[in-house]
């Protein structure tokens, strides 16, 4: 199989010669390639496809009918899950708890609808049962939950937690604590079991410079990954005493290959690998091409070996270090200035390509993260071969920004 075209600035500048930065594209030889890395990854095991990452309805609409392994939506927020519904998606699994009661009762009346067709909410607490009975007629169907897992590890004997800050349910016994209240709740159905391993899935291995660092990541990753396919696989056969689970997800991009090897989960989440940010640059495992950027216009020298560039400012979430910031790609040889960054109105662009860079050129960045590009932009530019072959609305440009 032969990989994507080449991603050349003087590609990408023959194909955009029309259209005035900054814009945002998708080039999509790549995101098809990163796809079937995707799917080849991931053994058998169905791929859910996370929105969070993708933020536009055209290429979830894309990517769900590429391939029948891709297969539902694990979505963000339950207004988001409720709009992408109203759309035409099916099989949506929310992915965080909500406290949106308005959506709830929206959701109440889907399942009235649709029983078995209404989206899956996520819970890890009493409260968030409290809150869904909470909006629930009498006669009102049951609504369809799905328990999380905490994924993380628990190092030092118990006494640092290595990995995302999500559910309080950690140990088997609690997982069967929440169920069995589950099961005394007749309006409740649980359907779904999930578990992120954030700690594995989104850290790169191979950290730039820091060989040491990266061993350290990997011996982390190893014990982590062993130590919850163990307690899920134990968690797992003990819900399955008291429920009829439907759904047992867990991994990422960054964990496929380690999560669909476990016999307990039947299926698997990809999201961001489909446009490969600069996170998936420093993987050991596995390699993807860059599938999303965007395009920014010079528009300052502020001296001979400076170029300038309109905007720029496009932060990743999480904590407040430099690998939050995007990256300077196209053309190769650019940098971040360390005291600017990128900047809400201007990113000063330092290196050797910056020298020959004048007043209306356009230079080429990556996002750290996935969707959050999206949330910038009204529209993507969809690349195919050597031209743009479509220009499709992002969530933000159909009036949406789900927070």
């Amino acid at each position: 199989m032969s990989g994507p075209p080449s991603q050349s600035h003087d590609r990408y500048e023959a194909i955009f010669a029309e259209v005035e930065a900054p814009f945002a594209f998708v080039d999509l030889d790549a995101m098809w390639a990163n796809a079937a890395a995707i799917l080849a990854r991931s053994g058998e095991k169905p791929v859910r496809v996370a929105s969070k990452s993708v933020r536009c309805r055209a290429l979830l609409e894309a990517i769900l009918d590429r391939d029948p392994r891709f297969q539902g939506l694990m979505t963000y927020t339950l207004p988001e899950t409720l709009w992408l519904a109203e759309h035409g998606f099916e099989d949506l699994l929310l992915a965080y708890p909500t406290a949106d009661t308005g959506a709830l009762g929206e959701l109440a009346l889907r399942s009235v609808a649709s029983p078995e067709g209404a989206p899956i909410v996520m819970v890890d607490c009493v409260e968030h049962l409290d809150a869904i009975e909470s909006v629930l007629g009498a006669d009102a169907p049951p609504i369809r939950v799905c328990i999380e897992l905490d994924a993380a590890w628990w190092a030092l004997r118990g006494r640092l937690k290595v990995g995302a800050k999500r559910s309080p349910v950690h140990t088997v016994e609690q997982a069967v604590e929440l169920a069995r209240e589950i099961e005394r709740r007749p309006q409740l159905k649980l359907d779904a079991v999930m578990a992120y391993e954030g700690q594995i899935s989104g850290v790169g291995d191979r950290p730039p410079g820091r060989r040491l660092r990266g061993a350290a990541i990997r011996f982390m990753q190893r014990r982590s990954a062993a130590e919850l396919a163990r307690r899920r696989g134990e968690t797992i056969a003990a819900l399955r005493e008291i429920a009829d689970l439907q759904i047992v997800n867990g991994g990422g991009t960054g964990s496929l290959e380690l999560t669909a090897a476990e016999e307990a989960v039947t299926e698997v989440t990809a999201g961001s690998g489909f446009y490969a940010p600069v996170l998936f640059d420093h993987y050991s495992r596995f390699s993807l091409a860059p599938a999303a950027g965007f395009a920014l216009p010079v528009v300052r020298k502020p001296a001979p070996q400076i170029a300038t560039a309109l905007g720029g400012g496009y932060l990743a979430s999480g904590p407040g270090d430099p690998g939050r910031l995007p990256a300077p790609w196209l053309p190769p040889g650019l940098r971040l200035d360390a005291e600017e960054g990128a900047g809400e109105v201007q990113t000063p662009l330092l290196g050797a390509a910056a020298a020959g860079l004048t007043v209306g050129d356009r230079v080429y960045l990556r996002h750290a993260k996935a969707g959050e590009l999206c949330e910038r932009f009204d529209a993507l530019h969809l690349v195919e071969g050597e031209q743009i072959v479509d220009v499709v609305p992002t969530y933000r440009g159909e009036g949406q920004t789900f927070c």
